[in-house]
């Protein structure tokens, strides 16, 4: 007996879906229950017994009953699927969840009303079974005694996955985690702290694009980081005002594109390798308008981190501006996760520094839909070197899977909380510690004395190549001050001993 393709993966291949297939593929044979990871796929395994009846009804209750689903396929099987089917499917099960799940996901994604009555029995059920698929804040459709907890909209919506990584995260309550930070630190460090860590993410933002802003444009996209409070990103002129602030004026745009965008670099004398080529201009209007549906949609996530991770990577890969398109991508990471409260008050989680110190795994996170994109994607350039696109693409995003994206952005915020934030502040504390410690022992230029400090920090004291810059002092003076700072940084880093001890070394001269 040979193996049998089931749920979606049945729906997928039987029905002739054009898209991504499902990243889970359920095959029924002689075989035991299991499951086989590869990469970035998994094959479930299950026995014959668990084999429903060969038809899009049969293994649409499969997928409902065991799989997470998967929004492209499900999408483009209510496109499809004979609307007669559910119909029978619900008077023969008028109060079963399954039918009544796959009765609601028809209207939902076709707008089209079957021919049935609401119905008036039966407990509401969820849309999405949150065992096997991370959901939305619910609102109930009375007409199918179904909670819409999809995470999007009919025109655009995400498939993420309870990973256990996912769980181990939710559970471990980051944002608690930084808000006891923040709440142990002195008031006058953390204000210093903050003002770091903004710095911090703006700089690492234009890195990212291997970019050296100019300090007005650092400054404009640092008071824009500044001002995320009062940003909303369901609003067109948000999203432009944003771009105009953030580029240089020259490539300020009225409204979204209108010509097609790609990425990509330059390889040699006229020629230019394509990594990604973004929604079609004529698409880009709907999609970021269903985009904007899907940032209302999202108020209230039961999980903050996956409602900034879906709304900001379905911005970067519909890329609507010639430029600022990546800049906007993770200011608006910043914006969803303060809107949602998952940030301290007046702070924010430097997501692009920990991205720059993982380029790679940021570049692979982007490939998780950029590269199944690039092979659906038939293109050509024209006379002109423009980039053509020859078949229909706005499908490709507005349905995905972005499990992993949000697994990458997890691993960034625990990044910030435990290096960023932490190593700030204990940096801040310490440099005070031995800069209050210096100042006691001598009068030095505030400039010179910062420097003293931040050597002995980085380095446990001055080395000879760096004694030219204290020329004014001799050797002895020299070691008692290393002496001073580092005892002083030694009692900030460990409060039970005597703060007072640095106080009771010699002065230099005595």
């Amino acid at each position: 007996m040979t193996e049998i393709r089931v749920g979606q993966n049945a729906l997928y291949h039987h029905l002739g879906i054009d898209g991504i297939p499902p990243s889970v593929e359920s095959w029924c044979g002689p075989t035991s229950r299991r499951t086989i990871i590869d990469g970035r796929r998994a094959t479930e395994k299950y026995p014959m017994i668990y084999a429903p009846p060969d038809n899009p009804v049969g293994h649409l209750k499969f997928a409902l009953k065991n799989e997470t689903l998967d929004m492209g396929t499900i999408a483009a099987t209510m496109q499809v699927v004979d609307p007669h089917e559910i119909e029978d499917w619900v008077r023969d099960e008028p109060t079963g969840a399954f039918s009544r799940r796959a009765w609601f996901l028809y209207e939902w994604f076709t707008g089209k009303r079957l021919d049935l009555p609401d119905t008036t029995a039966g407990s509401y059920v969820d849309a999405l079974n949150k065992e096997l698929n991370v959901a939305s804040d619910g609102s109930n459709s009375s007409r199918h005694r179904v909670v819409d907890n999809m995470l999007g909209v009919p025109g655009m919506c995400f498939t993420v996955k309870p990973t256990q990584l996912i769980e181990d995260y939710r559970s471990s309550a980051l944002n608690a985690r930084a808000q006891d930070i923040v709440n142990n630190a002195q008031p006058e460090v953390l204000e210093r702290a903050i003002q770091y860590l903004f710095t911090k993410e703006t700089k690492s933002s234009f890195e990212i694009e291997r970019e050296e802003p100019t300090a007005q444009k650092a400054e404009r996209f640092l008071a824009a980081l500044r001002g995320t409070a009062s940003f909303d990103p369901a609003k067109v002129n948000d999203i432009v005002s944003l771009q105009n602030v953030i580029v240089d004026q020259r490539y300020a745009a009225n409204g979204f594109r209108d010509f097609q965008n790609f990425v990509g670099e330059d390889i040699g004398p006229d020629q230019e390798k394509v990594h990604f080529i973004c929604p079609k201009p004529e698409d880009i209007n709907d999609l970021m308008a269903q985009w904007s549906e899907v940032t209302k949609k999202l108020r209230g996530c039961p999980d903050p981190v996956v409602a900034a991770t879906v709304i900001a990577f379905a911005f970067v890969y519909l890329h609507p501006f010639e430029d600022g398109n990546g800049r906007i991508h993770r200011f608006l990471m910043h914006n969803i996760l303060s809107r949602e409260g998952f940030t301290p008050p007046n702070f924010l989680f430097p997501i692009s520094a920990a991205i720059v110190r993982d380029v790679r795994g940021y570049d692979a996170t982007l490939e998780n839909l950029s590269k199944p994109v690039m092979e659906r994607t038939a293109w050509a350039w024209d006379q002109d070197y423009n980039i053509v696109v020859k078949n229909q693409t706005d499908h490709l995003f507005r349905y995905f899977d972005a499990t992993e994206h949000v697994e990458f952005i997890y691993k960034k915020i625990e990044d910030t909380v435990q290096k960023d934030l932490k190593e700030e502040i204990t940096y801040i504390t310490e440099f005070d510690a031995g800069y209050k410690a210096l100042n006691k022992i001598i009068d030095m230029p505030n400039r010179k004395a910062s420097l003293f400090v931040r050597l002995c920090l980085q380095n446990g004291g001055i080395s000879n190549k760096k004694k030219d810059l204290f020329k004014e002092l001799s050797e002895d003076e020299i070691s008692i001050l290393e002496k001073v700072v580092r005892s002083a940084i030694a009692a900030a880093r460990a409060p039970a001993h005597d703060e007072d001890d640095a106080l009771d070394e010699p002065k230099p001269g005595t």
